[in-house]
């Protein structure tokens, strides 16, 4: 995606946002590469420690979802 559809994007995302949140994070990446790399970029609105509250608290999520998984086996 072009910095500028990125950009387009991102402005309709606040746009639908704008109000009903404190604080949003967007993380994104491209398709892997042939070597497996991909570009991740993160974007977020709002404040620096809501933020990173939000990233920490859904990696505890994903975290949980992989043991109730691995349990269940």
């Amino acid at each position: 995606m072009s910095k500028r559809s990125q950009n387009t994007v991102l402005s309709q995302i606040d746009q639908v946002l704008k109000g009903r949140c404190a604080c949003y994070v967007l993380i994104t990446c491209t398709e892997p590469s042939k070597e497996g790399k991909m570009q991740v970029e993160m974007n977020y609105e709002g404040d620096d420690d809501l933020a990173a509250y939000l990233v920490a608290n859904a990696g505890q999520v994903f975290d949980e979802r992989a043991s109730q998984a691995n349990f269940s086996q």
